[in-house]
C-alpha cells in the first residue's frame, strides 16, 4: 500500500513509501481509507513536540473509508461499511484512564495517512450517508472535542458561548451550539474569516487585532456576565483574556497550546468566579458516537477549507502549520 510516513521529527521528513497491507487481527478490522484530515496534534507530532519520538511512524489521527476485512470474533460490521475510528481506541466510555494513551491514532499506532489501516472494531463508528469521504474525515477528533466542550459546559438555549478562532473545534462548537439554541461569540484576527463565522451562524464577532481587549468586548457584549463557555483553543497566551472573559461559575474547556504551552495564572479570580477549568484529550468513543449523531440530526455539514491531494501531503501539513484555514484541512486518499 501507499503511505507517508515520517522519518524525524520535521513536516519536511515526510516521506512517501510503499509498505506492505496490514492484516486485521482477532477483533480488529481493515479500513480502506478514502480521506484524511489535519489537527494541530498532527503538525505537533510532526515536530516532534508532542508524542513518543519513535521513526518513522505513519502520522496524522483522523481519517474515513470502507471496511475491507475484517479478523476473527468481528461482529455487527460487514465488508463495504463507512466509519471512522475513534482517536483513542482502548477509550470507549467513561473517564478516561491511563491506558487509553496506550493506542492513539498518528502517536502511539500508525495513524491515517495510508491507503489502509487496521484498528479495533469496537473504537469505529458509522459515517451519516449524508457526508462525503472528505467531510467525514474530520469528525473523530475535532467534532468530539467542540460536542464535549459544549457538554461538559453545560451548554443549553440561552447560554453564551465563546470561541477563539475558526478552526475546526471552534467551527463545530459554532454549529452545535446554535444547534442547541446557545448565543455565540467568535474571534479571529481576520474580518473575512469572522464574516464566514457570521454566515454559518455567529450572533457576535470580535477582530482581536482591531480589537485587542477582546474579553473586554465579550463582557460589553453580555452586559457584564461573560460567557458560560470559552473554549480555550490557544493557550498561555489568551488565558488570562479567557479568564476575565468566562462567567460567574462559567467554564473554560481548554483545548489548545498553541499560543504557549506554559501557563501562570493568578488563583484567586478562579476562587472568587467559582470557575471551572476542564482539561480536554478529545473523547472516547461513545463521545464520538454522541457528536456524530448529534451532527446528523442537525444536519451539520462540516466545514472544510481545503482539500489536497495525497501526493500533496507535505503541503497539507504546512498549510495548517501557517493557520491561515478556516475549518478543517484534508487530504484526499487515493
Amino acid at each position: 500500500m501507499r503511505a507517508f510516513q515520517l522519518t524525524s521529527a520535521s513536516i519536511d521528513s515526510l516521506t512517501a513509501s510503499e509498505l506492505p497491507t496490514p492484516k486485521p487481527g482477532p477483533g480488529d478490522v481493515l479500513i480502506r481509507l478514502r480521506a484524511a484530515s489535519l489537527n494541530f496534534l498532527d503538525v505537533a507530532v510532526a515536530r516532534g513536540d508532542f508524542g513518543p519520538d519513535h521513526f518513522p511512524r505513519i502520522p496524522v489521527a483522523d481519517g474515513a473509508g470502507e471496511i475491507a476485512g475484517l479478523g476473527d470474533g468481528v461482529e455487527g460490521w460487514a465488508v463495504g461499511d463507512r466509519v471512522a475510528p475513534a482517536l483513542m481506541a482502548r477509550w470507549l466510555a467513561g473517564p478516561i484512564q491511563p491506558s487509553s494513551h496506550d493506542a492513539v491514532r498518528g502517536v502511539t499506532v500508525p495513524g491515517s495517512l495510508a491507503q489502509y489501516t487496521v484498528a479495533p472494531a469496537s473504537s469505529l463508528v458509522r459515517i451519516p450517508d449524508g457526508l462525503t469521504w472528505e467531510e467525514a474525515a474530520t469528525l473523530p477528533v475535532a467534532a468530539t472535542t467542540a460536542w464535549n466542550g459544549l457538554v461538559r459546559g453545560h451548554v443549553r438555549p440561552g447560554s453564551t458561548v465563546a470561541l477563539l478562532g475558526t478552526g475546526g473545534v471552534s467551527l463545530f462548537a459554532l454549529q452545535l451550539a446554535k444547534a442547541a439554541g446557545a448565543r455565540v461569540i467568535i474571534t479571529s484576527s481576520s474580518d473575512d474569516k469572522l464574516e464566514r463565522a457570521r454566515k454559518l451562524g455567529a450572533d457576535e464577532v470580535i477582530n482581536y487585532t482591531t480589537t485587542p481587549a477582546w474579553d473586554e468586548r465579550v463582557l460589553e457584549l453580555t452586559q457584564g456576565r461573560g460567557a458560560d463557555l470559552v473554549i480555550e483553543s490557544v493557550g498561555a497566551a489568551t488565558f488570562p483574556r479567557s479568564m476575565n472573559a468566562v462567567a460567574f461559575a462559567g467554564t473554560i474547556f481548554v483545548i489548545g497550546f498553541v499560543g504557549g504551552a506554559e501557563l501562570t495564572i493568578p488563583v484567586l479570580p478562579i476562587q472568587l468566579k467559582t470557575i471551572s477549568i476542564l482539561g480536554n484529550n478529545t473523547g472516547s468513543v461513545s463521545d464520538f458516537a454522541a457528536a456524530v449523531r448529534a451532527i446528523e440530526m442537525a444536519g451539520i455539514k462540516p466545514v472544510i477549507d481545503k482539500v489536497f491531494a495525497f501526493d500533496d501531503a507535505k503541503a497539507a501539513f504546512h498549510y495548517l502549520a501557517d493557520a491561515g484555514h478556516v475549518g478543517k484541512v484534508v487530504i484526499r486518499i487515493d
